[in-house]
């Protein structure tokens, strides 16, 4: 096996474990692999590192490429989805003001009720909220749209702006927006810079919602199917030790590394552990799952999960959603992810699509192991999203 180098590109979140995981413990060498791990300041300079050929895989926003198949955002290089590197992480958080204005109308910030926060939100709402994101095509939107159609917050009287993750406490404090969602550490970072409060998890919206992916270009695919394997082996495992309870605390201090987030490796503990400070008083808050690397087939790029995410971006957009779910679905790799782990152990789930929002408690399902075992991912209104519906 000829070791080669594979230039990534990431943006430092926690959710960029896996990657980083498999440079610092070996898995990715195991594989004949030298990650070259490239730390880009926003997701607009992930893909275009990726889609100009700078790099040859990158940590990206699940959207961005179905996205892209749609033609939006004016960047048509074919991006694939070979696997989902992480499910949840994402936490909504609101400035000083507001939560001022909640803690006075008595919301208790219970950290669990999408609804009753939605409806506690829209109360104390005067002229308007404006709400940092990420990035325009991002669960962070998608969720936040989602979350504001079906509760009295509705999307009339919301604004949503765009902020780089590691900027969004320095935006909140300086008063550019009132609220944000955002992937840990930096909502944490938000409250121990005392600049507001968290108020949901982001799976209080979608229980089990991708939210990123490890993406390439679609001809790399082909171009390059040895180094394509080694790559997702690498990961798999990297995904696989994550997922053990007994790494976090490793896992926190790696991550934590100046090279990575450059941060308190007990602020990154919070994430893995589920584990959330929510306010600058310390009121602490726990969330099962709160983000997924691997349990309950956390790994696998369901179909259905892209065109979920297609039909919504084609919706918001004008174009034809039938359309766009057909495009989206074709983003999302189920038959790499397949053919490449296989060999590995992978747990493989019998069907590439499923009912979105259907499973309200952990449900076997028929895999080639026979003994998958998939999570809820319920959305918060109980609507369920059919990917073969008209």
């Amino acid at each position: 096996m000829k070791f080669a180098r594979l230039p990534v590109a990431y943006v430092p979140l926690v959710d960029a474990a896996p990657l980083i995981v498999a440079r610092e413990l070996g898995f990715a060498e195991a594989e004949g692999l030298d990650l070259d791990l490239i730390a880009a300041p926003s997701w607009s300079s992930v893909r275009d590192m990726l889609a100009l050929g700078r790099v040859d895989a990158a940590h990206l926003l699940a959207p961005i490429p179905v996205a892209m198949a749609l033609g939006l955002g004016g960047v048509t290089t074919a991006l694939s989805a070979l696997s989902v590197l992480s499910v949840n992480g994402n936490v909504i958080g609101v400035g000083r003001g507001l939560e001022a204005r909640l803690r006075a109308a008595g919301y208790g910030f219970d950290f669990s009720d999408a609804a009753r926060a939605g409806a506690a939100l829209a109360s104390v709402a005067d002229g308007g909220i404006r709400f940092g994101v990420p990035f325009p095509f991002s669960m962070h939107a998608e969720l936040l749209h989602y979350w504001f159609a079906a509760t009295p917050l509705g999307d009339a009287g919301v604004e949503t702006r765009t902020v780089p993750p590691p900027l969004m406490a320095q935006a909140l404090a300086a008063g550019e927006i009132d609220a944000f969602c955002v992937g840990e550490p930096w909502g944490s970072v938000s409250v121990d810079a005392g600049a507001g409060a968290l108020l949901l998890p982001g799976k209080s919206i979608w229980a089990f919602a991708p939210e990123k992916v490890l993406a390439v270009r679609s001809d790399w695919i082909e171009a390059e199917p040895e180094l394509r394997g080694r790559l997702m082996r690498a990961v798999w495992k990297s995904a696989r030790w994550l997922s053990q309870p007994d790494s976090r605390t490793a896992a926190a201090e790696v991550l934590a590394r100046r090279d990575y987030l450059g941060l308190p490796s007990e602020i990154v503990d919070r994430a893995l552990s589920g584990h959330l400070t929510i306010s600058g008083t310390g009121e602490q808050r726990h969330v099962a799952g709160f983000v997924e690397f691997q349990r309950g087939a956390a790994g696998f790029p369901w179909r259905s999960q892209a065109r979920w995410i297609g039909e919504r971006l084609a919706r918001r957009a004008g174009l034809d959603p039938a359309a766009a779910r057909q495009k989206a679905g074709a983003v999302f790799r189920a038959d790499c992810y397949r053919r490449d782990l296989k060999a590995v152990g992978a747990e493989l789930p019998g069907a590439s699509e499923k009912l979105e929002g259907a499973i309200r408690h952990p449900m076997a399902v028929a895999s080639d192991s026979g003994r998958l075992i998939l999570h809820p991912d319920g959305f918060f209104d109980g609507t369920v999203f059919d990917p073969s519906a008209p």
